[in-house]
């Protein structure tokens, strides 16, 4: 196996890996949601795993060049040049998916979890539409509604996650508005390093691929090898 191809199998492996933790992240909060309320989408956690970052993102749209990488250990389809331009073809697709993961993932830590917003668990609040992936200021970015003791407002009487001695409990399961926290931000803190890293992989994949069109890398099939 040469470089070309070792490097490639590598990536290949590390996709896969990195194509599961996606989909398994992204399924807990559909997961807590189901045993919590018997419902899949009528009381999210967060809006955004409506948008299934893991699931698409990082996860179906990284299978073909999964699959492609993979494929190098045998030298099944990575060991001609046309292979390895096919790979880095394919690497985009992939590269597009960890973006998209990782915007959405940096979207759903930027805004938080539902019940740290006026309307509480409400799915009225939930919108669908790309313009909710808008750019924000780097500068102005905080993670207060996690690090706080609580991110509900004691004024906020319409949220149904306030108590009535409004004593704060800190970052732990015994509430429900905790939980809901903590998951939050560990599921999309997750899906976005696993976006970032699929993107990396990608490039580098994409990189590999173009050298072994233009470079001697690639090996011969067997039958032609000397022994």
């Amino acid at each position: 196996m040469t470089c070309c191809e070792g490097w490639t199998a590598c990536n290949g492996f590390s996709l896969l890996v990195l194509l599961l933790l996606g989909v398994i992240l992204n399924a807990i909060p559909l997961v807590v949601n189901l045993v919590d309320e018997d419902e899949v989408f009528q009381n999210p956690i967060s809006c955004f795993e409506r948008w299934l970052p893991g699931i698409i993102g990082a996860g179906l749209m990284a299978i073909p060049a999964t699959t492609m990488s993979l494929a190098a250990r045998k030298r099944a389809c990575c060991n001609n040049k046309s292979g390895m331009f096919l790979s880095s073809l394919l690497n985009v697709i992939t590269v597009i998916g960890g973006g998209y993961c990782l915007l959405v993932s940096f979207q759903a830590l930027w805004e938080g979890p539902l019940i740290c917003n006026s309307q509480g668990n409400s799915t009225l609040s939930c919108e669908l539409s790309l313009r909710n992936l808008t750019v924000h200021h780097l500068e102005s970015f905080n993670l207060q509604w996690f690090f706080n003791d609580s991110c509900v407002a004691l004024t906020d009487f319409n949220n149904p996650y306030i108590n009535d001695t409004g004593t704060r409990n800190g970052l732990n399961f015994d509430s429900l508005e905790n939980k809901h926290r903590i998951i939050h931000f560990s599921v999309y803190l997750g899906l976005l390093l696993v976006g970032f890293l699929e993107i990396l992989f990608g490039l580098s994949q994409i990189l590999i691929g173009f050298l072994g069109c233009l470079c001697d890398g690639v090996s011969k099939p067997r039958r032609n090898q000397i022994v």
